[in-house]
């Protein structure tokens, strides 16, 4: 049943932009961007769920909710997983440890641009883009005391950087994530995004450089050296076994990745009992590890109370929101003029620069659904795109908006977009290099 022109279509798509409004707005209404986009996936599929009532498939709603929310409930313990041990190590003092050693070393301000742009490029694509970007964010903050320029310059380097890592990797970001949870692109296949990856990091990065100071930054109100809580170096080691878990269950016994994450997981849990019950410094990890005993108990149900909560729901809501445009017929009319008549390369193009406007979440999303029959040079395309175009805003990644509300005041809207002429020339040079070097995968055909 096509309802694109029926008063429901009209009221879902008014609905979708209403609540995607405030969520682009969450920064001055102060209105968690879950809210609006779980009432309106609730109004619009009510909505449906009312047209098809009298119909001749009453039931095909329901089964398409129940198709939706499977997709969400895989994507939900995948991210589960993951941000427990982020915040399991963000606990143990990794990340507070890995600033304040960055933030006491003599280097210059350029020097320090240089090594948080790297440092966020390479971290992105383990722990994704958004902790990534906080976590260098925190850096700059603490290094560019009494140099609100330099913090204003840093902190957009460290979002395209960080944008960029996490797109050759399923784990740098939501959207790589979602492709290689389909299976439309193999594990491996993502490094073919290395070196466009680079480019589009590197070469806004060396022009943001040139006018970034050399001179040192002052030493005084830093933190003494912090030290790693205990078990800290053991809960990086088993996170990157639940990474390589989540892969071979996925590549090797043809399993959904979120299973070997809930496994990792579980492999946390028991590391937690033990830190629980052997509570306090021993002399082993005073020796082996150099780490500090516990001043009150591990406790992993406490990290996983305290995952982003909002965020997780968000895609709940923008999945069964976009899903329920799909329903109604929107995703399939917008392929056939993205991918029939423009032709796959302009409209994937085209989604890079959407993601910049509206977040590359729900356009990702609307690709999947759409799902336009594309070579895998095209996927890796899509995936790049929608991965760095929201870099060429400071609203159109969560890495960005997430700076604008920790460095307030020093990164701004307009603070980015000065730099916007250089992110897209290095957007362009980057989707040239991947057509020119990864012209091989045009002849693989995947299926969805």
């Amino acid at each position: 049943m096509d309802l694109t022109a029926h008063w429901v279509g009209v009221a879902a798509i008014v609905l979708f932009v209403t609540a995607y409004s405030l969520v682009i707005t969450e920064e001055f209404t102060h209105l968690r961007k879950s809210k609006p986009v779980m009432l309106a996936a609730g109004i619009i599929w009510g909505l449906i769920a009312y047209q098809y009532a009298g119909s001749e498939q009453p039931e095909a709603v329901a089964e398409a909710v129940q198709d939706y929310l499977a997709e969400f409930a895989q994507l939900f313990l995948f991210l589960l997983a993951a941000m427990t041990y982020v915040n399991a190590m963000s606990e143990r003092n990794v990340f507070l440890a890995l600033r304040n050693w960055l933030a006491r070393r003599s280097y210059n301000y350029r020097t320090m641009f240089w090594i948080t742009g790297f440092l966020s490029f390479f971290l992105s694509p383990v722990i994704d883009n958004l902790t990534t970007a906080l976590v260098m964010c925190a850096v700059v903050m603490a290094v560019g005391q009494g140099n609100p320029r330099f913090i204003g310059i840093a902190c957009i380097n460290i979002v395209v950087a960080a944008n960029a890592g996490g797109a050759f990797s399923p784990f740098g970001d939501i959207t790589t994530l979602m492709v290689w949870q389909r299976g439309i692109i193999g594990f491996e296949t993502f490094f073919a995004l290395f070196l466009p990856s680079v480019v589009n990091f590197v070469v806004p990065a060396a022009m943001m450089s040139l006018v970034v100071s050399k001179d040192l930054p002052p030493q005084n109100g830093l933190e003494d050296a912090v030290k790693l809580k205990r078990g800290a170096r053991r809960i990086i080691l088993l996170f990157l076994c639940t990474i390589t878990t989540a892969v071979s269950f996925h590549n090797f016994l043809h399993l959904p990745p979120f299973l070997g994450m809930m496994t990792g997981l579980a492999l946390l849990k028991f590391f937690g009992y033990y830190l629980r019950i052997t509570f306090g410094a021993t002399a082993f990890d005073r020796k082996m590890y150099g780490e500090i005993g516990d001043t009150s108990p591990f406790d992993s149900f406490r990290e996983v109370s305290r995952v982003e909560w909002d965020t997780l729901l968000f895609f709940f809501g923008v999945i069964m929101c976009v899903g329920g445009l799909g329903f109604v017929g929107y995703l399939e009319h917008t392929s056939a003029y993205l991918y029939g008549q423009l032709g796959p390369t302009i409209a994937n193009i085209l989604v890079g620069v959407m993601s910049a406007l509206v977040d590359n979440i729900p356009v990702m999303v609307a690709v999947l659904e759409m799902e336009p029959h594309m070579s895998v040079q095209q996927w890796l395309l899509v995936t790049l795109t929608a991965g760095v175009g929201g870099s060429l805003l400071s609203i159109g990644s969560a890495a960005g908006i997430a700076l604008m509300g920790q460095a307030r005041g020093h990164y701004t809207f307009f603070t980015h977009l000065r730099w916007t002429p250089a992110i897209a020339f290095g957007y362009g040079l980057s989707i040239w290099l991947h057509m020119v070097i990864n012209r091989g995968f045009d002849a693989v055909m995947p299926g969805i």
